[in-house]
C-alpha cells in the first residue's frame, strides 16, 4: 500500500457485523452464531440474503438481509465495507468446493482488507474476535485516505 495516504478513524463500541456462508458453511455460521447469541445481539447485524434468513428466523435478533451473494450480496456488502457502514466480516466460506461466484468473493476479502476491517473465515477466528475487548468498546484504527486520494488524482 505505498503511495495510498491514510487517515484514522474511530469504530464505535457497537458494531455494524456481516455475515456471509457458502451453503455448505451454513449450518456452522448458524451454529456459531447461536452460541454467540448474546454477544451478536450487542451489535448490528447484515447478510447477504438467505443466510440472513436463517439467521433471522434460527437467533430471532434483528438481521438486514441483502440479496443472495451469487446474485451480488457479496458486492453489496463489500460497497458497505468501502462506505465505511461495516466494522467486521465473518465469512464462513468452503475451502473444499469451488464457487461460481469466486471473483465476488474474492473482491469482498480484498475490500475488507484495504479498508482494514478484521475478517474471521472460521469459528475459531471468529471466537476470538467476538472474545476482543474491543469488540464491546470504540476504537481508532487507519483506513485508506480517499479525499486524499482524490486530490492526488486532480
Amino acid at each position: 500500500m505505498i503511495g495510498i495516504s491514510f487517515t484514522h478513524t474511530t469504530m464505535a463500541a457497537r458494531k455494524r457485523i456481516a455475515l456471509v456462508a457458502h451453503d455448505n458453511c451454513k449450518v456452522f455460521l448458524l451454529d456459531w452464531a447461536e452460541r454467540q447469541k448474546e454477544r451478536l445481539a450487542r451489535h448490528e447485524l447484515v447478510a447477504t440474503g438467505t443466510t440472513g434468513l436463517l439467521l433471522n428466523k434460527r437467533l430471532g435478533l434483528p438481521v438486514e438481509s441483502m440479496i443472495s451473494g451469487p446474485l451480488g450480496g457479496d458486492q453489496q456488502l463489500g460497497a458497505r465495507i468501502a462506505e465505511q457502514r461495516v466494522d467486521m466480516l465473518v465469512f464462513f466460506w468452503d475451502p473444499f468446493e469451488p464457487q461460481p461466484h469466486d471473483p465476488d468473493i474474492k473482491a469482498l476479502l480484498r475490500v475488507a482488507a484495504v479498508w482494514n476491517i478484521p475478517v474471521a473465515c472460521n469459528e475459531c477466528t471468529a471466537d476470538y474476535l467476538l472474545s476482543s475487548p474491543l469488540m464491546e468498546q470504540a476504537h481508532e484504527y487507519r483506513v485508506p485516505d480517499y479525499n486524499a486520494y482524490l486530490s492526488s488524482r486532480r
